[in-house]
């Protein structure tokens, strides 16, 4: 049957975002030029499981999900939230990397398997951002000298999780009293990557978030200490996207974790 298309919600990243109907039940689409990043958000969103949006179809002409009637979010959402979050990372990936090609917004990004997590987090997600972001040479020689700390700087070895990989606030939906995921560059990654995204930008109730993850898989001691490592890499993104707006968020980072 197909989607009557009742709504234009406006664009994002060149995608146009419509509310419709299929066999009576609302759907959300997100369509715009042919793309593998509509597919690889599918494989994504199933991959994450119960904790992400239900996707209805995907093609590389756009992507289908459940639509989701939104609410406000509440302390007991947040700690649901916390502990979800926490079962999800828990249930792992072969590998850290992931077998579908990798976007965050509308940027390309590899999703080749890497031996270790600082060899993935340095080649296929901070490198090759620090080649498109255009920052001065000076900058670009601080980053480089932080991406070689990387095997120092990371914390204890830990196996790859299945992590969100840009949980930034706006792609937690809350909806019948729990979170609901959107949007995911999801990967096996480092699980402290979904917590240092959710301090980014802000997430209600992020103490209560913490908390409840805390006590279902406590991360290892210095974690708070290496937010600033997991943050380089959505604020490269950021400066690819959006300029110098956020060069001096990027370089206070960087400046952080020099003098760890």
């Amino acid at each position: 049957m197909p989607i009557d298309w009742t709504e234009d919600l406006g664009a994002s990243h060149g995608w146009r975002l419509r509310k419709g109907r299929l066999d009576g039940r609302p759907v959300f689409g997100k369509h715009g030029a042919v793309s593998p990043l509509f597919t690889s958000e599918a494989a994504g969103l199933r991959w994450l499981g119960p904790i992400a949006a239900s996707v209805v179809s995907s093609d590389e002409d756009g992507l289908v999900l459940e639509w989701i009637d939104t609410e406000r979010p509440t302390r007991a959402a947040a700690e649901r939230f916390g502990r979800e979050l926490a079962r999800t990372h828990l249930r792992g990936a072969d590998a850290f990397g992931a077998p579908w090609p990798g976007f965050i917004a509308d940027l390309p990004m590899s999703n080749e398997p890497a031996a270790d997590w600082p060899s993935f987090y340095a080649t296929r997600r901070v490198l090759p951002f620090v080649r498109q972001a255009r920052l001065a040479a000076s900058d670009v020689r601080l980053i480089e000298r932080a991406v070689a700390r990387f095997p120092e700087l990371s914390g204890p070895a830990e196996p790859p999780a299945r992590i969100h990989g840009d949980l930034w606030s706006g792609n937690v939906l809350w909806s019948g009293g729990r979170a609901v995921l959107i949007d995911p560059a999801a990967h096996g990654g480092h699980r402290e990557t979904d917590l240092a995204m959710l301090a980014l930008f802000g997430a209600p109730y992020l103490d209560v978030v913490l908390g409840a993850y805390r006590e279902e898989a406590p991360p290892a001691d210095g974690w708070r200490e290496r937010v600033p490592l997991h943050q380089l890499h959505p604020l490269l993104v950021h400066v690819c996207l959006y300029g110098d707006a956020y060069r001096d968020a990027l370089m206070a980072a960087v400046s952080r974790l020099l003098k760890l």
